[in-house]
């Protein structure tokens, strides 16, 4: 039996530890602070193991894999110490994304990601999808996939989670906009934090779909060097001129040509 080590219990860390139970894996969640109640409940109801205010270390370097929780920096020394044993970490919807029988639209951005996921689930909502909302914004990934699984999964993907994927892949990806945020998790490298975003493209094909902002700078500095390593059909939009194959805004009306 695998040995899943899942560090923080928040939304995603809990979520991926119900899912991980389920499939067989012995897990065990171990958090620096406290467990919310509610999430305390719910480790205790699927009988799973915990600690919290505590990091046992020998333990967790023993693992066999790890899921970390997206608000831990790699600059945590037990951190370093998975990295140097060399186990393996991965994010949530990494650890989620084999258990994924749906199609996912994955949002992501450095402004707008949430009013975006918001919207484009109330539109397969209202169209009569059997769709659900997760990721960064209401339950994670994983715990959908647990409890109540979709044929849709909209969701809301931030660079942190981007960056501990192998084998994540959207059907539809989403890149808004990139602005300089959360610079301090990327040594203050901005090329670092556009890589991170950009990484929603990774292990795409032909078949799916990379929408994206034909007006930010950001993107189209990376994409004018870096256009021929992305598979998917690429379809820009722009609030600022017209778009041949994408969409864009035309005295008050939003054309598509796809």
């Amino acid at each position: 039996m695998k040995k899943l080590i899942v560090l923080g219990a928040g939304e995603s860390g809990v979520g991926t530890a119900v899912l991980a139970s389920q499939k067989g894996y012995e897990v065990f969640v171990s958090d620096r602070g406290t467990i919310g109640t509610n999430y305390r409940k719910t480790l205790e109801d699927y009988n799973i193991e915990f600690e919290e205010e505590m990091h046992s270390e020998d333990r967790i370097l023993k693992a066999d894999l790890i899921m970390k929780s997206p608000g831990i920096p790699e600059t945590v020394p037990l951190v370093k110490k998975v990295r140097k044993k060399k186990i393996p970490i991965v994010s949530e919807i990494e650890f989620a994304y084999p258990y994924c029988d749906g199609k996912i639209i994955g949002i992501t951005g450095s402004n707008g990601k949430t009013t975006t996921t918001h919207l484009t689930y109330h539109i397969f909502k209202t169209a009569g999808y059997n769709v659900g909302m997760a990721g960064n914004v209401g339950i994670s990934f994983a715990y959908m996939l647990a409890t109540d699984p979709k044929d849709y999964y909209i969701l809301e993907v931030s660079s942190f989670q981007l960056d501990d994927i192998n084998q994540f892949k959207c059907d539809v990806s989403i890149l808004l906009n990139i602005v300089p945020d959360h610079l301090d998790r990327y040594d203050y490298k901005m090329s670092a934090y556009v890589e991170s975003k950009f990484r929603i493209t990774n292990n795409q094909k032909g078949e799916d779909i990379f929408i994206y902002s034909e007006d930010d700078s950001e993107i189209q500095n990376y994409l004018s060097t870096n256009k021929s390593t992305i598979k998917s059909t690429m379809y820009p939009f722009s609030i600022k001129k017209k778009i041949e194959r994408g969409a864009y805004i035309h005295q008050e009306n939003l054309i598509l040509n796809t």
